[in-house]
């Protein structure tokens, strides 16, 4: 049975839940509250994660709200007690971006990672609180990063999984400049409601385009395809077994207030009669070492690891993706013991399927 690592891989830091946007698939429940995170917790933090810095590259991924709501000072104080061993990212609707912001990520090293569903008519969702497009002002503030040749990543949702979209997606982001393309095909996670599921034969369509795409011109890193392509080359090597790792990273999410939530940052913020607030702990009152050292004895993890063994024994794609994610069962199904979700379907199984069909129709064009 696969238990949960005591050593993580990074932390996920909340400096505020505030978000200036009010986006359609949005999960957040206290988006549009300024909690700040105080500077103690940051100092806890960076307390507990010394030792994990020490032994390697260790990444400290600022996610809120928007961070950069908290604004530069206060960011900066959050920043300040990590010094300089680790590496810090920054997950942002690029709206607030501008020459300053710019200047704080080169002086900083900040791994800049932006959200943006492609082109304008792709934008609908992405609106601010009074229901006006987005889209004019993130493409200000990805023009303000080009200016000052800061390298960024980007994060798409697409809402729509379907023949046709894919090339349209990948030509945009090409253009756009990007190092990184992350897909992720909407979840019903957190206070967006919304259905996710798809006709599985247009979203394998979709996957399968999006490769075709890619290999017509690889300029960019394609997160899902790239690791699709590296699953399937262990498959025909024998090495399938080794990619997964043998324990789960706990992937600590650290709320404003300093409490722990692991393995899905979707769940911090919520509460459920049974689970509770699904905190494993507080930076404040617990070291982080100690809470993660912890962690199975937190009611809900037992749970979702018993759904990991139960995919296990019951899907045949469990090697490819190592278990449906805990905040895509529980949002979906109401516990975490469950298995198949429309996650999985969507962004797992018809991702594969999209990526072997390609294969297979590539294979036989070339006979």
């Amino acid at each position: 049975m696969r238990g949960i690592s005591a050593e993580p891989g990074y932390v996920v830091m909340q400096p505020t839940t505030l978000c200036n946007l009010a986006c359609g698939y949005c999960y957040l429940p206290l988006r549009r509250e300024n909690l700040r995170m105080p500077v103690a917790v940051a100092e806890a933090v960076a307390a507990g994660v010394a030792g994990f810095a020490r032994t390697g590259r260790f990444s400290v991924v600022w996610h809120g709200g928007e961070p950069l709501a908290a604004g530069r000072d206060h960011l900066a104080a959050l920043f300040a007690p990590f010094g300089a061993a680790v590496e810090h990212h920054v997950q942002t609707n690029a709206t607030l971006i501008d020459d300053a912001w710019c200047e704080f990520f080169a002086e900083r090293d900040v791994r800049v990672s932006v959200s943006v569903d492609g082109p304008r008519g792709r934008n609908g969702d992405r609106v601010d609180r009074g229901g006006k497009p987005a889209y004019d002002q993130i493409v200000r503030g990805i023009e303000r990063l080009r200016a000052h040749d800061i390298p960024f990543s980007t994060l798409c949702v697409v809402g729509d999984p379907r023949p046709g979209v894919a090339t349209e997606l990948y030509d945009y982001f090409l253009a756009l400049g990007c190092e990184v393309l992350g897909i992720n095909v909407e979840e019903q996670e957190g206070v967006n409601t919304r259905l996710n599921s798809h006709d599985p034969a247009a979203v394998s369509a979709f996957w399968a385009e999006l490769v075709s795409a890619w290999r017509r011109n690889p300029r960019i890193h394609l997160r899902e395809v790239e690791w699709s392509l590296r699953y399937a080359s262990a498959v025909l090597d024998g090495n399938a077994d080794d990619l997964l790792p043998r324990r789960l990273d706990p992937i600590p999410t650290i709320a404003h207030d300093g409490s722990v939530v692991l393995l899905s940052p979707e769940l911090a913020g919520f509460h459920d009669p049974r689970y509770g607030d699904f905190s494993s702990g507080n930076v404040l009152t617990t070291p982080l070492p100690e809470i993660l050292a912890g962690a199975e004895d937190t009611l809900w993890i037992r749970e979702f690891l018993a759904g990991i063994e139960a995919c296990r024994g019951t899907c045949p794609y469990f090697g490819f993706c190592g278990g449906a994610h805990a905040a895509n069962r529980y949002f979906e199904h109401g516990r975490f013991d469950v298995t198949e979700t429309n996650h999985c379907r969507n962004s797992k199984i018809r991702l594969l399927e999209g990526v072997l069909d390609h294969a297979r129709d590539h294979e036989a064009t070339a006979v």
